[in-house]
């Protein structure tokens, strides 16, 4: 019979050990897992993402429902373990769920630290650690434009840099003198500091925060030297506590944490404990990295034979390789100066890199980098292995700063044996084996095979050109199949769906071979949107394969309620609309009315049943701020009324909105129209940006405000605004064919070219041409949802069912 083995704590730690026991003896036990979120396991290093818009929860699941599935695992999510007993080797859940264990693998985690001052038990005070404080604040800047984040370490300034996005006004408190003190050394820290600001954010150094006042919800934060800050959140970053409670009340030894042996042992027989709850030799660790090394060893012993035999954990070089707000940084071991020590240092202010290798005893023990990371994973080896550097020069230690080719790869010198994904363990030799032997042609098919880009995917461009360097190929050129589904690119499902006349998503997933006869989230509003594009007049929407907002025309709510966007042309309105949308709101007691940055008003709060009745009482059009379409175009007050006004601002902004709205489109879009080079309407940031300029148009393409900020690219200059809207009627279209689903324009832009758009859209007449007849087609099938259901019965019955789920 299998033994049984039992999991507490559904985390990245927990669960990597348990793919480490899968691979190494799939059939040995019986597993149960219980985990206190009501998630699969995620990626927790990429909630940032999430906070940000970069990514949504489906796009960090590291192990789906399904994989628990395939691999006969017991799965209770939202469903703490409340006791232990060590004696009869049991366990018992919050749920009442009681489950036997010949071997009990604790992995709870840790918890943020909370500070105890007064006032922290006030509304709108929250911590920056899992799914729900992302919703949180997500849901806070919709009603609330002031945050004050408490810590300047990386949780910090990613809560921060999340808020910016979100269009809250962000001040960062801080103790120290710089910032990330635990990770940069002082001159990184500043010039840390300066890019941030840049970025908007505002510091507070050498800031010790005494009180959060207000009445129910927080509304200022007092410090002790007597200043204060107004806020409506504040988020507390300042560290992390070991879970441990649970180990405690099962009587387990614990001091910071649960005291584990080499073997992840803990006091207790047949119960071990990894990952951030664990104490081994004194360090709890709370870096992704230890955290794995600890699993695989854990695994290992496990499923060994011979226990005793199996190497022990001794433990982990620390270090830290991250993206803060785009900046590239890395740090390891010892990097601050002491008397012992001895540096290497490069420090390029115009260029923003800053680089810092410590050495003592002719050996590497600690290094920073800035602005620059390509030199990290040797310099991580060279920790590593305790290598003499006494007969090095300073470029053999940083290859980076020789002055020959700087485009050649760092993982050309590296040895087989060197790491590439430090969070993960694998080396080159590993993923080049891989490539080589399965004959991997992706850098999902890498991660994949050999989990390296898995965790923070700090790795990923070593990766690509490893990947690069092994096949032959570019990375950009080789197959990325649309999801796990298929082996079919998005490209050449688009081909096939030509060339086979396909038009329906279940007819292209048959046709071609789905692995899932029911596809997944990834694939089917992909897979939907082609063929609207591909035949709009033929091919007819499926709306089971959009995402929830889109089926239901409106954006769903954390509460189960939904927010309704009437659509303001140019963000024009009048008394008219004015009075409908005061009048809505008071007969379905809507909650909160909110002017957004797109100059709409929203409406929060409407409950799904009235939706219908809502839409045809405001009697206006949607906004399509659910989908994947134009969503605004945002415009100054332009010459009408402006003393810099060059040009009608405000009238081209509202032909171009009427122009365009309702046409399907990959990812959303939104334009704007400035009058001048003021730029008030934020042109410059936009998917499709106008400036008038004395006489003239000038045309910005491929912007981005988000937290992959891009300024738009100059396309072109015009003197008509018709000229303006066939052109971007050209390149809408072009983008609508040949960008990848949920490709923004500022990634296809990156990716196929800007000379190359240039070429199609400006330089190729009858290509043009061609490209506003087909968009042309398309727009005439546009219709304004809200009106198709408030003129049909049948689809009004849909809105009277069970609520929706947030798929």
């Amino acid at each position: 019979m299998r033994e049984k083995l039992v999991l507490i704590g559904n985390g990245m730690a927990g669960i990597r050990t348990i793919e480490e026991v899968l691979k190494k003896d799939p059939n040995r036990f019986d597993i149960t897992v219980f985990g206190e979120e009501p998630h699969p396991n995620y990626n927790r290093i990429m909630l940032s993402s999430v906070l940000q818009g970069d990514a949504n929860v489906d796009d960090i699941v590291l192990n789906s429902y399904e994989w628990y599935a395939e691999n006969r695992i017991t799965l209770h999510t939202g469903d703490a373990v409340k006791k232990v007993d060590t004696k009869k080797q049991v366990v018992y859940s919050e749920k009442g769920m009681v489950q036997s264990y010949d071997k009990l693998i604790m992995a709870t985690g840790s918890n943020a630290f909370m500070l105890p001052l007064p006032g922290a038990d006030k509304e709108g005070v929250i911590a920056f650690r899992n799914i729900k404080d992302c919703e949180t604040m997500i849901e806070t800047s919709k009603n609330y434009k002031r945050a004050v984040v408490i810590g300047g370490g990386l949780l910090g300034l990613e809560a921060a840099r999340g808020l910016l996005n979100l269009n809250m006004e962000v001040d960062v408190i801080h103790i120290g003198d710089f910032l990330m003190e635990r990770q940069l050394d002082e001159p990184a820290g500043r010039m840390l500091k300066e890019e941030l600001e840049a970025q908007g954010m505002r510091f507070h150094l050498k800031k010790n925060t005494e009180q959060i006042l207000g009445r129910d919800r927080v509304e200022e934060v007092r410090f002790t030297d007597g200043s204060s800050l107004k806020t409506d959140l504040v988020v507390m970053a300042v560290g992390i506590k070991p879970n441990i409670e649970l180990g405690k009340k099962s009587g387990l030894k614990v001091e910071r944490a649960i005291l584990v042996n080499d073997y992840m042992q803990t006091s207790a027989e047949n119960v071990y404990a990894v990952g951030e709850c664990a104490e081994h030799r004194g360090i709890a660790y709370g870096l992704v990295a230890p955290l794995y090394e600890q699993g695989k060893v854990l695994a290992a012993h496990l499923c060994s034979t011979d226990a005793a035999s199996e190497p022990g954990y001794k433990g982990s070089i620390v270090y830290t390789q991250l993206k803060v707000s785009g900046v590239d940084v890395f740090s390891a071991g010892v990097f601050q100066d002491n008397e012992k020590t001895k540096a290497i240092r490069v420090h390029d202010e115009f260029e923003g890199i800053y680089k810092k290798v410590v050495v003592q005893d002719n050996k590497v023990v600690g290094a920073v980098l800035f602005g620059d990371t390509g030199d990290s994973p040797r310099l991580l080896n060279m920790m590593r292995s305790g290598e003499d550097i006494s007969q090095m020069s300073k470029v053999a230690i940083l290859p980076s700063e020789s002055s020959s080719d700087s485009k050649v790869s760092p993982v050309v010198a590296m040895a087989d044996g060197e790491t590439i994904c430090g969070c993960n363990g694998v080396s080159k030799g590993d993923i080049c084996t891989a490539i080589t032997d399965l004959g991997l042609q992706s850098l999902e098919q890498v991660k994949q095979c050999t989990n390296a880009g898995r965790s923070c995917g700090g790795c990923k461009p070593l990766v690509a050109d490893l990947l690069e360097l092994t096949t032959g190929e570019e990375v950009g050129s080789v197959k990325e199949p649309m999801c796990g589904c298929t082996e079919y690119t998005h490209e050449e499902v688009v081909s096939e769906i030509r060339e086979l006349g396909l038009s329906h998503p279940r007819e292209v997933m048959n046709v071609l071979g789905w692995e899932s006869d029911e596809g997944c989230s990834k694939c089917r509003p992909a897979i939907n949107y082609y063929l609207q594009m591909v035949d709009p007049i033929k091919n007819a929407d499926d709306p089971s394969s959009r995402f929830v907002n889109e089926r239901v025309h409106a954006n769903i709510n954390h509460n189960g309620t939904f927010t309704v966007v009437p659509r303001m042309y140019g963000g024009v309105t009048n008394a008219d609309q004015l009075r409908k949308i005061a009048d809505v709101a008071d007969k379905y007691s809507v909650p909160l009315l909110k002017v957004t940055g797109g100059q709409r008003i929203d409406l929060f709060g409407v409950e799904k049943e009235d939706l219908p009745k809502v839409w045809s009482d405001l009697g206006m059009r949607s906004g399509s701020a659910y989908a994947k379409a134009l969503r605004t175009v945002k415009t100054c007050v332009g010459e009408q009324f402006c003393r810099f006004g060059t040009q009608d601002s405000i009238g081209l902004g509202i032909e171009l909105e009427k122009k365009f709205e309702y046409i399907n489109t990959p990812h959303k879009v939104k334009m704007a129209v400035s009058a001048c080079p003021r730029n008030c309407a934020e042109s410059g940031i936009k998917d499709f940006g106008v400036v008038g300029v004395e006489g003239a148009w000038e045309l910005y393409v491929g912007g981005n405000g988000g937290v992959d900020l891009r300024g738009g690219d100059l396309f072109c200059k015009v003197k008509t605004k018709e000229e303006i809207i066939d052109t971007i009627s050209a390149f809408l279209q072009y983008y609508r064919e040949h960008a990848r689903y949920l490709e923004r324009t500022s990634h296809f832009v990156e990716r196929v070219g800007l000379d190359h758009m240039k070429q199609v859209v400006l330089e190729d007449s009858e290509g043009r041409k061609a490209l506003i007849e087909r968009l042309e087609i398309a727009l005439s099938t546009g219709k304004d949802p809200w009106k198709e259901i408030v003129e049909n019965e049948e689809k009004q019955k849909e809105y009277q069912k069970t609520h929706v789920t947030m798929s």
